[in-house]
């Protein structure tokens, strides 16, 4: 099974693919000044408003790390707002500015407009997703041994 031609690997074709999603959505979000990390917060909080960074992080895949400096950038373009919890004060949640529940439709339609031409026809989208959450879920398995 790798003992295979580049074009043949499992790991460039996904490879590939992830490389053109981010430089799709890199085009529809540049007119937001948004990165495709700082969308997927977005997305994470467009679900459910006022979460920790760790409720985003278990979302998103992303660790601390990762998310501190997002979450910052966020906060100093009016995204977000950080505020204490109201009975652990140790804890702070990530709520959003009226300019992204503002723009969220304006972002959406972008994207679609980048999607336009894309030919769905051929691909069960919803297969496809259910199946990457399956190959996520044993990655993780392995990598947490």
């Amino acid at each position: 099974i790798f003992d295979r031609r580049l074009d043949e690997q499992l790991c460039f074709s996904f490879y590939c693919a992830s490389t053109g999603m981010s430089k799709l959505y890199t085009q529809a979000l540049s007119p937001f000044n948004l990165t495709f990390p700082q969308y997927l917060v977005l997305l994470s909080l467009w679900d459910k408003d006022g979460i920790s960074s760790t409720e985003i992080g278990d979302q998103t895949g992303m660790g601390i790390g990762t998310l501190n400096p997002i979450i910052k950038r966020l906060e100093s373009h009016d995204w977000v707002f950080k505020k204490a919890h109201v009975t652990d004060k140790r804890k702070t949640l990530i709520f959003l500015e009226e300019k992204a529940s503002r723009t969220k439709k304006e972002i959406n339609q972008e994207i679609m407009k980048q999607l336009k031409g894309f030919d769905y026809q051929d691909i069960d989208l919803l297969s496809l997703m259910k199946q990457l959450g399956l190959l996520q879920k044993q990655l993780d398995n392995l990598n947490s041994k």
